[in-house]
Parts: C-alpha cells; sequence; structure tokens
C-alpha cells in the first residue's frame, strides 16, 4: 500500500541551515569579489589615462602643442575654435571619444600641467580631489 505523504518538504531548520550556509559564503566571497572589481577599475583608469596621453602626444607633434585647459580634452576628439586654433588639426580627430573614467566622472586635464607638461588625472571613487586608498587619485605623472 502507498503512503501518500502530503507534508514532504523542507523543515523550518533545514532552511535556516542553508541561509547560515549561503551567509557564510557570502561573507567571504563579497569582500574578495569587491576587492577585485576596485583593482579592475583602476587598472582601466591607468590605460585610459596612457590613450589619451598617446593621442595628446599625436596632437601636438601635428599641431606643435598640446591643447590648453580650456580646450580640453574635446580637442582631440572635434576640432577646437578655442584660440589658439591648431594648425594642421587631423582630420578624424585623436580619439574616437573622450572617455569618462570608470567611476562615471570625466577624465580632469591640465596644460601646462602642475606635474608635466600635461596632467591627465582621475580622481578616483569618490570624485574628490587628494584622495587615500580607494578614493586614490590616479594621474599620469604617476604611471611613469
Amino acid at each position: 500500500m502507498l503512503k501518500n505523504n502530503l507534508n514532504q518538504g523542507f523543515t523550518l531548520i533545514e532552511v535556516m541551515v542553508v541561509v547560515v550556509i549561503l551567509g557564510i559564503l557570502a561573507g567571504f566571497l563579497v569582500p574578495r569579489i569587491t576587492g577585485h572589481t576596485e583593482i579592475a577599475r583602476r587598472t582601466q583608469a591607468k590605460n585610459d589615462i596612457r590613450v589619451i596621453e598617446q593621442a595628446l602626444k599625436m596632437y601636438k607633434l601635428n599641431n606643435y602643442a598640446y591643447p590648453t585647459t580650456d580646450q580640453g580634452l574635446e580637442a582631440l576628439v572635434t576640432k577646437t575654435m578655442i584660440p589658439p586654433e591648431p594648425r594642421q588639426w587631423k582630420e578624424d580627430g585623436y580619439l574616437d571619444s573622450v572617455p569618462i573614467d570608470p567611476w562615471g566622472f570625466p577624465y580632469n586635464y591640465l596644460s601646462p600641467g602642475i606635474h608635466g607638461n600635461v596632467d591627465i588625472y582621475s580622481l578616483g571613487v569618490d570624485g574628490q580631489p587628494d584622495g587615500t586608498g580607494i578614493n586614490a587619485d590616479i594621474g599620469n605623472w604617476q604611471l611613469k
């Protein structure tokens, strides 16, 4: 005779054990995953800065000077009408678009720079100058 048991399922204790195990696993894994995400974002910012720096060098080779701070990085994408106008601006530009940093902020640009001919930098996670740790600024002068 087959017994039809309608009370099949998980007990409260079994469910609680699974929830505790998942909580313990999350406690170990989440900090490790978020740490790697931040490392990847900082690496992406450094790579973006290197690409921008190379485009600026090409701009200077063609036009004998870097774009001014007022002209900004947009001068690498479209020909600027802000004086001094570039003498031999490359028709296709030097970048397809001006990248934004991995935290959603525009890259900062100074010409002449404080640390060199030009400064290209991201303000990091917090978008504020002079942070420390994950909020630390990332600039082209640090990449040399």
